[in-house]
């Protein structure tokens, strides 16, 4: 074995980027949340720290070439579509419709990178 891993397919490069332009948003807008406090934002914390943590693991893992990368990438999209619907429940808010279109991004890779043979 040579130690070195075939390049990565463009499709595979996609999902990471967009995993991990998620995983940054979410960071970014968990701070946003914890500013305005009360009981409702609660679950849009839940969703963006499972959103936050499950893209970075699954770009970590296809950065990897996990053969578990399908299953994750199964699991980042369901994370990544919810974590826009808790977005889209605060449309007035610009950072909240960023992480959701950044989530919603996310997702559509994932999707098909689940389906996919790494």
């Amino acid at each position: 074995m040579t130690g070195t891993m075939p390049a990565m397919s463009k499709q595979m490069q996609d999902c990471v980027d967009a995993c991990m332009s998620s995983h940054s948003i979410c960071e970014e807008t968990m701070n946003s949340v914890m500013q305005m406090g009360g009981q409702a934002q609660m679950q849009i914390m839940r969703a963006l720290m499972d959103c936050a943590e499950t893209t970075r693991m699954c770009a970590d893992m296809m950065m990897r070439r996990s053969p578990m990368s399908a299953d994750m990438c199964a699991m980042c999209a369901k994370a990544c579509d919810t974590c826009a619907e808790a977005c889209m429940s605060m449309p007035d808010d610009p950072q909240m419709m960023r992480c959701a279109e950044a989530c919603r991004r996310s997702a559509e890779t994932c999707r098909v990178m689940a389906g996919a043979t790494m």
